[in-house]
């Protein structure tokens, strides 16, 4: 791909994107000492393990393995081709590439059948849009938009749309593009009823697009204008792109908004959401009717350390809002909850009272313990003691998970002053409820660190033999200094023990003796396989000296020269040990290692 477009137009464009400002677009990064760390978006992880080093501009996981440059993230990240991270970048930089050079094809990252199916819903949804905003079957859904409140601006921003009632409008339309309409059925754009005939899932309702986190549309919600169309609201079926326990609606326009602001306003609908944006609160998203899931918490997590849960304000809404609060809290983000009176849902609000008000019901949300506290009321009678003690227990519970003193103080002051109750004795609960929970913490991050020295390369590097360390130190220089990689090509060329070492320091010989300075991301950006990439990304990262001195050079290359020589005899015994252990035949495996043991003693003297 490199000789399609010049590599210093590549170059220029990897140099005009920082790696810890685009990745910071898509995690959470906490500067620690020279690197920043946090969590990956690439695998399910509680602990940091994720690092992104801004001197050498490349990225590494040392939980799943993933590395590379900005590039390499943004091609994983986005599920992108070469060319297309490229251009991504390049906008991202104010970066110009020529037509020529974008319109050459290369493999793509989806299959043949996964482009066609997210390309019809683009076409799909232009089509609804058009519908919605210029023709007269669209007339009477847009008065319905703008009686419900929703401004041309917001349209035009959600790219709301509607689906006329015309059986087969869309299947006509999406033939005519050249789709095999009976493709999309599984993916819930069409519905069949015999196998031939196509027709239109959403016919008769606004619709409103749903886009996956790196903004292609995946799916629809659609919401009946009519009576006599149900039910009110449908949405696509789960599908291979489609999960609604993995998607946030507006999660792609939203994630620069609460990342900046440290924060998310978490909504159960579209309409919510669109409200919200037009209140002036950009960093809204939604669990379009589900349940918020471990996912979905994941996923905020890795932007975010608070979330504001706004969520219907009746009996339904103040449930769901305390077990997501809870689901937060648990997951060690500050959750808080914005009371919608009156049992309206934030849509009604909005309309009711107008952006203001709106905005103040957000910045006035509560704290999860203050929410709580009031929630599990409802569950006792207070004018019974039986009740009255069930309560204040559970109560403890919840204020013990507060790490604040003077917040814990605060509510126990609460207590004590409604139920009457012994300061000391309260205290004493809390002092015991803590240490319980201190005690399973500490299991838990024994658990989680004895996983992550496990999956940490500093685990398995001890499991290395002496050349093997030998090489992987050598290359870790090399890859920083050119005067070594010089010294080292001149007494060992690519006579490394290991195949994969072997292709690596080729390749670098290459790039140095094409002049370039030492820049691991640059060099990366030369390698097609992505093992290798890997490995150099790895290997790059790695805690060495500053400086090499003469003995270890000497050291180093002593180590694997004596590996590399090591007798033909020697070279067919381990050869066959490999055979034998293989077969499981541990009696000609014993026999055989006896004879390498003994052939190494006489080697040393």
């Amino acid at each position: 791909m490199a000789n399609r477009i010049p590599q210093e137009t590549i170059d220029q464009i990897i140099n005009n994107n920082n790696i810890v400002d685009v990745i910071s677009d898509y995690i959470k990064l906490t500067k620690k000492g020279r690197n920043y760390f946090g969590l990956c978006p690439f695998h399910g992880e509680d602990t940091p393990s994720f690092s992104v080093s801004p001197e050498k501009q490349i990225f590494h996981c040392f939980g799943c393995g993933k590395g590379g440059n900005v590039t390499s993230f943004i091609m994983e990240i986005e599920n992108l081709s070469f060319i297309e991270a490229i251009k991504h970048l390049a906008d991202k930089s104010g970066d110009s590439l020529p037509d020529e050079w974008l319109n050459r094809q290369q493999g793509p990252a989806y299959s043949n059948e996964d482009q066609s199916v997210l390309k019809a819903y683009e076409w799909s949804n232009k089509l609804f849009h058009h519908v919605l905003k210029h023709t007269k079957d669209g007339k009477d859904a847009l008065n319905y938009l703008k009686n419900r409140g929703f401004s041309e601006e917001a349209i035009e921003h959600f790219q709301i749309g509607y689906s006329p009632r015309k059986d087969q409008f869309l299947s006509t339309f999406l033939k005519g593009k050249g789709f095999e309409v009976e493709n999309l059925v599984q993916y819930g754009l069409l519905s069949s009823r015999d196998g031939n005939t196509f027709f239109d899932r959403f016919q008769g309702r606004v619709i409103f697009p749903i886009h996956n986190h790196q903004g292609k549309i995946i799916g629809y919600g659609g919401r009946s204008i009519q009576d006599d169309i149900q039910p009110k609201y449908l949405n696509s079926p789960e599908s291979k792109f489609f999960h609604k326990g993995k998607i946030l609606y507006n999660f792609h326009q939203a994630r620069r908004h609460f990342q900046k602001l440290n924060q998310v306003v978490l909504f159960e609908g579209y309409a919510d959401v669109i409200k919200a944006y037009q209140a002036g609160v950009y960093h809204a998203v939604a669990t379009m009717g589900t349940s918020l899931s471990d996912t979905h918490v994941k996923i905020l997590k890795q932007y975010v350390d608070e979330v504001i849960i706004c969520f219907d304000g009746d009996s339904p809404g103040k449930e769901a809002s305390y077990k997501s609060a809870k689901l937060v809290n648990d997951a060690g983000m500050n959750a808080r909850v914005a009371n919608v009176p009156n049992e309206m849902d934030p849509d009604e609000y909005f309309e009711k009272h107008g952006s203001e008000a709106f905005q103040k019901l957000i910045q006035s949300a509560e704290s999860y313990v203050a929410f709580s506290l009031q929630y599990i009321k409802k569950n006792y009678n207070l004018n019974t003691d039986h009740d009255r003690v069930q309560y204040v227990e559970k109560a403890l519970d919840i204020i013990a998970t507060v790490n604040q003193a003077v917040e814990r103080d605060f509510y126990l002051n609460e207590l004590e002053e409604t139920f009457k109750l012994d300061r000391s004795t309260l205290l004493q609960e809390i002092d015991s409820r803590r240490r319980i929970m201190r005690r399973s913490k500490d299991n838990d991050n024994h658990v989680k660190k004895k996983s992550f020295e496990h999956n940490n390369w500093n685990k398995p590097q001890k499991l290395f033999s002496a050349y093997q360390n030998a090489e992987r130190h050598l290359i870790a220089h090399m890859l920083q200094d050119p005067y070594i990689a010089d010294r080292v090509q001149n007494r060992l060329g690519a006579s490394f023990n290991l195949e994969d070492h072997q292709v690596l320091v080729t390749y670098l010989y290459a790039y140095y003796e094409e002049g370039n300075e030492p820049n691991v991301s640059r060099f990366v950006e030369r390698l097609n396989d992505g093992s290798i990439k890997q490995l150099a990304v790895e290997l790059a990262l790695m805690p060495i000296n500053d400086e090499l001195s003469e003995q270890e050079l000497d050291d180093y290359i002593h180590v694997i020269k004596k590996e590399s020589d090591s007798s033909p005899e020697l070279r067919t015994l381990k050869q066959m040990l490999k055979q034998a252990e293989k077969e499981n035949d541990h009696q000609s495996a014993a026999r055989i290692g006896m004879k390498i043991i003994e052939l190494k003693k006489k080697n040393m003297t």
